[in-house]
């Protein structure tokens, strides 16, 4: 289990390091120490490995991940998860503006509460926030879901597409295009199965959750909607 320690190494030097391994690589596990807010710490991976990172990070930490598994035990900045294709991340802290930013696929888990923009342009990753979530979240999200047990911010899922939003709590306002929709025994499946792979499986009803999503009214230009654009 290879421990970087980034107050002695440079960042670059972990970045590429955990770059070029291969996914028959024997170093599956590594250690991360002195992040110290340090910007795209382990970003770009693309092996089925797992990094622990032991403290807060800056921007884009884990950003691109591909395979791999990244656990944060401190806080994240802006943009974690940010355009990421497959894998599991988890911030075991608070996450700042845009989390899983644009992510085609993959779990983002945050334990606390995560900024603005939340999922903002998300293209099939599934979020779960375990807090609440700012103004904005889910703003053009096309894909994937997202889940949020606290409450949620002003405009959420504006400019919606397809993706499914699960919320517990209160919802400040609703932006242009996003409805409540009904919860059907579909979505009651996908939501629990959500939760189960966020390690919430038993612990909390799924029952208990609202479902918002799309009206399909802003999908092509009409003039009766032309103050919604």
């Amino acid at each position: 289990m290879p421990t970087f320690d980034l107050k002695h190494s440079p960042l670059r030097e972990l970045n590429r390091t955990l770059y070029a391994l291969r996914p028959d690589t024997n170093e599956t596990h590594w250690t991360v120490t002195g992040p110290d807010g340090r910007h795209a710490i382990a970003a770009g991976l693309d092996a089925p490995i797992s990094v622990e990172i032991e403290g807060n990070v800056g921007y884009y930490c884990a950003g691109m991940n591909k395979h791999a598994s990244v656990l944060i035990n401190g806080n994240a900045g802006v943009g974690v998860a940010e355009n990421m294709m497959s894998g599991f991340v988890h911030v075991r802290g608070d996450a700042s503006q845009a989390a899983g930013a644009t992510a085609h696929g993959g779990m983002l888990v945050i334990d606390g509460n995560a900024g603005a923009r939340c999922g903002i342009s998300m293209k099939g990753v599934d979020i779960l926030v375990k807090g609440s979530i700012g103004h904005m979240s889910a703003f053009m999200a096309q894909a994937g879901t997202l889940t949020v047990l606290g409450n949620a911010g002003e405009a959420l899922g504006d400019s919606l597409y397809e993706a499914r939003l699960y919320v517990r709590g209160s919802v400040k306002s609703l932006g242009s295009d996003c409805i409540e929709k009904e919860m059907r025994d579909e979505h009651r499946e996908q939501l629990f199965a959500k939760l189960q792979a966020g390690g919430l499986a038993g612990e909390i009803d799924p029952s208990e959750f609202k479902r918002y999503g799309s009206a399909r009214r802003l999908y092509h230009f009409n003039v009766d909607n032309a103050g919604a654009y």
